[in-house]
């Protein structure tokens, strides 16, 4: 294990020496191992959805690119989001 020194805010040693103290570590390195772990966690987590939104988008510019795309059209979005709007009220009033 290699050795290093940082430097710690005051909010941040009060933190770690808290956690300590309450017997949740039994040092200040173990907390701060522990916290590395969880950073590295969630980078690599970050890393795995950037991954996904890459694929995602790469999907989309092959569909683009085959030609499988349908045009847009925001009215008919509206349509069918006030129709569904309507319905769910239709469904709550006839509960009520």
């Amino acid at each position: 294990m290699e050795k290093a020194s940082i430097t710690l805010t005051d909010a941040h040693h009060k933190l770690l020496h808290a956690a300590v103290e309450a017997g949740e570590y039994a040092s200040i390195s173990e907390a701060i191992r522990d916290a590395l772990r969880g950073w590295e966690l969630e980078r690599q987590m970050q890393q795995a959805e950037l991954e996904h939104l890459r694929r995602e988008i790469q999907k989309g510019i092959d569909d683009i690119e085959a030609g499988r795309v349908l045009e847009w059209d925001p009215e008919a979005v509206k349509a069918r989001g006030r129709a569904r709007l309507e319905a769910k009220r239709s469904e709550l009033s006839q509960r009520a």
